[in-house]
């Protein structure tokens, strides 16, 4: 039953669909469920009652939690509110890793806080078993200067040459806030988010599915990486808009032979364990102070900051 959905959309009740998945299969599974705010999804409707709502949660959360190997990941996104409904029913079926604060402010609400994170908690099947990687994300600069955001002190000789291990809170993945850049979906993730997730949890070959597939950007991000994809949507407009997506991905997100996400040809994510193998394709500074205002990048990018090198000699002489 695996076979017939592997590396395509299927269209389908997605109870229906997980529930022909073999258990223990899949070695990760992402799920970007509908908020039950009203939004103007193509072919149904996002207004269910709240027990409606959190009963049909708790039917494919714990289909999501059967299919997943022994040594697999959950990944649930979507409002702080529902997270924590969400949270209840996974503590039943798995074991809780992290909840991941996504910043992406919206509008404000009113006399509320204005809402300024979304949510991806992480759960995995068996704590001894879990597959899970330690990733890096690119120091933070300054857009003009690209100097580090943060003070190092006489710590800058000791940095790592790409950028720090990734905490639990986001702040350099960014919402597609621009129509021009957006499918016609209401709720469409960036792919360097998808990328993250799975750079993290699985290797190349593994099984990823996602049973509200919409856009089809988990399935994108994993065929760029080398994986396998199971996605299942009940509309067909968006199957359609996926498929077209993914005839558009190919699995090229690498340097070398190593898997690693790019975003604006720039590295977002790599794993920690794969930098020995990265190092030499990346232009590093001598002397590792220099890191303060040298922005390390692949050498066939090394163009883009030819400048910076010099720049921070000019600044040590004034």
């Amino acid at each position: 039953m695996l076979k017939q959905h592997l590396n395509r959309i299927t269209r389908g009740d997605c109870l229906k669909l997980l529930r022909a998945i073999p258990d223990a299969s899949i070695d990760m599974v992402f799920a970007d469920p509908p908020f039950n705010l009203k939004k103007k999804y193509n072919g149904y409707i996002d207004n269910l009652a709240f027990e409606e709502y959190v009963k049909w949660c708790e039917k494919w959360l714990a289909e999501l939690a059967r299919v997943a190997k022994p040594s697999g990941s959950i990944f649930v996104h979507n409002i702080p509110k529902w997270l924590s409904y969400y949270a209840a029913i996974l503590n039943r079926h798995a074991h809780f890793k992290h909840w991941i604060a996504w910043h992406a402010p919206t509008s404000p609400m009113g006399k509320s806080l204005q809402p300024a994170h979304y949510g991806v908690l992480f759960y995995v099947k068996d704590l001894k078993r879990a597959k899970i990687y330690e990733i890096r994300m690119p120091h933070e600069r300054e857009r003009r200067s690209s100097y580090l955001r943060k003070d190092y002190g006489g710590k800058k000789a000791g940095l790592h040459p790409f950028g720090p291990l990734v905490s639990d809170v986001w702040t350099d993945i960014h919402r597609i806030k621009h129509k021009k850049y957006r499918d016609d979906h209401p709720c469409q993730l960036p792919v360097s988010l998808l990328e993250r997730l799975i750079l993290m949890a699985t290797d190349a070959g593994d099984v990823v599915l996602d049973p509200f597939v919409g856009a089809g950007t988990t399935a994108v991000a994993a065929k760029k990486l080398g994986r396998h994809f199971i996605g299942f949507d009940v509309d067909s407009m968006y199957k359609k808009i996926s498929e077209e997506n993914i005839k558009n991905a190919a699995p090229d997100s690498r340097i070398g032979d190593v898997w690693v996400s790019f975003y604006l040809n720039e590295v977002r994510t790599l794993r920690d364990h794969d930098w020995p193998a990265l190092a030499g394709h990346f232009d590093i500074p001598a002397d590792m102070r220099e890191i303060d205002y040298v922005k390390i990048a692949p050498r066939r990018h090394a163009h883009l900051f030819a400048g910076a090198s010099s720049e921070y000699r000019k600044r040590r002489r004034a």
